[in-house]
């Protein structure tokens, strides 16, 4: 699945920096305290690399103190590597 998301990244060339739709964002008006649903690995690749604009690496699915978090290795178009964290609880970068 990975691969095939990565060529699909590949034969879509560079995407403006945008936040993924998903689930995991919260919706306007949602009540306070409503739960956020989980990121899938898939998201969180998706979600890194439509807003770096760079070509994914690697990715896999770490915890880390007790925490869910997918770390996502991502080439920037500088040509700088650089690791990426994304909570999986909440999608948010770390």
């Amino acid at each position: 699945m990975l691969c095939l998301l990565l060529c699909l990244c590949l034969w879509a060339g560079a995407v403006p920096a945008q936040p993924v739709p998903g689930p995991h964002l919260a919706q306007a008006g949602s009540p306070q305290g409503a739960e956020v649903a989980p990121v899938t690995l898939d998201e969180a690749v998706a979600q890194v690399q439509a807003r770096t604009g760079g070509r994914v690496l690697s990715a896999e699915t770490l915890e880390e103190e007790g925490q869910r978090v997918h770390r996502i290795r991502v080439l920037l178009q500088d040509q700088r590597v650089r690791d990426i964290r994304v909570d999986a609880a909440t999608g948010q970068w770390q």
